[in-house]
């Protein structure tokens, strides 16, 4: 199954990705997780052995809803999730830092960046599992957990659409300098994902590139149950 996982990553376009990335700060992916895949999650959900923490996210006026976040070690498809995806995402924000013109660079793999967290004592493990239930939102917010963060995280739908739950749009809202800001409403079919910023991204404008915050969350889901995987690839404090 690692392997496979893997294989489906590498596998994707990702020269199309890249692009899409620098375009629009964003891409939809199609279909990785098979059905079989999302559901273990979903089972995953209730055994609380395999988590560090569980927020409810009302208490702390996050959203309606609860997250838990994994603990090490991750399983073994959730590492290979990071793995896999870790080196593109790390050469599109080599790339984006290059248009910032800022010296920062990421490393290739994923462990060597941990090994940086770690040096910044950012060392708990930051995938986790969502679940909305009829009512339930996700405030706007950016997953930062520290001073060192990867500028993408990938978040991924386990049940499906229509069917298993309503509303529950993904949603980005990028902040642009002097002007309004721009919604983005991003729907996804189970087992799919979307690559989306941590903070900001770089937009071309007349004069070079400039920065334009982002922050993302969930609509209100009307009906049934939405249940998300969220892999952050930088470790928190």
């Amino acid at each position: 199954m690692v392997q496979d996982i893997k294989t489906r990553v590498k596998s994707l376009n990702w020269e199309s990705i890249q692009n899409e990335l620098d375009a629009q700060g964003f891409a939809k992916l199609p279909a990785i997780l098979t059905k079989d895949e999302c559901d273990s999650f979903i089972e995953l959900y209730s055994e609380e052995e395999s988590y560090r923490t569980t927020i409810n996210m009302t208490r702390y006026r996050f959203g309606n809803g609860e997250y838990k976040y994994f603990s090490y070690p991750l399983p073994e498809i959730i590492q290979s999730l990071r793995e896999s995806f870790y080196p593109e995402l790390a050469k599109t924000a080599n790339r984006w830092l290059d248009y910032l013109k800022k010296p920062e660079h990421f490393p290739d793999h994923l462990q060597d960046f941990l090994k940086i967290c770690e040096e910044y004592e950012q060392t708990r493990p930051t995938p986790l599992i969502l679940k909305y239930e009829t009512g339930g939102y996700n405030c706007l917010h950016q997953d930062l957990y520290g001073d060192v963060f990867l500028p993408f995280q990938v978040v991924f739908v386990l049940n499906q659409r229509n069917k298993d739950y309503t509303g529950g749009e993904s949603l980005l809202v990028e902040q642009i300098p002097r002007a309004q800001s721009r919604g983005h409403v991003i729907t996804l079919e189970q087992g799919s994902a979307l690559i989306f910023p941590t903070n900001h991204r770089p937009a071309l404008g007349k004069k070079g590139y400039y920065k334009n915050t982002v922050r993302h969350g969930v609509s209100t889901v009307t009906s049934g149950e939405r249940y998300g995987l969220g892999i952050i690839f930088h470790d928190s404090k």
